[in-house]
């Protein structure tokens, strides 16, 4: 897997992935918008595809553009459970935490 990037959605930077497809982690940089949301999907999508049980998922460089974070990886952490694969956020701004 390579390094992607999504379509500027706002005044923020757009996001970036880094991505680690033999260790199964994305290092993400950038705005989370709706647009970066189903990028970042994708990505953790086709990591779990290669056979990865776990995806670590690095947020120390993530912006977040509202709800949409909380949302989308709310909603990528359960599909993810389902199919039997764990979502470990690592660095996950205060935005997005439990209680905020």
């Amino acid at each position: 897997m390579t390094s992607t990037s999504a379509q500027r959605a706002s005044t923020g930077p757009a996001l970036s992935e880094v991505v680690d497809g033999v260790a199964g982690k994305v290092t993400v940089t950038g705005q989370l918008t709706p647009q970066g949301a189903d990028l970042l999907r994708g990505t953790v999508e086709g990591l779990r595809r290669l056979g990865h049980s776990t995806v670590v998922v690095d947020l120390a460089a993530l912006e977040v553009d509202g709800a949409v974070g909380v949302d989308a990886l709310h909603d990528l952490t359960t599909s993810l459970a389902t199919a039997g694969t764990r979502l470990l956020l690592q660095h996950v701004p205060a935005e997005l935490r439990p209680g905020s």
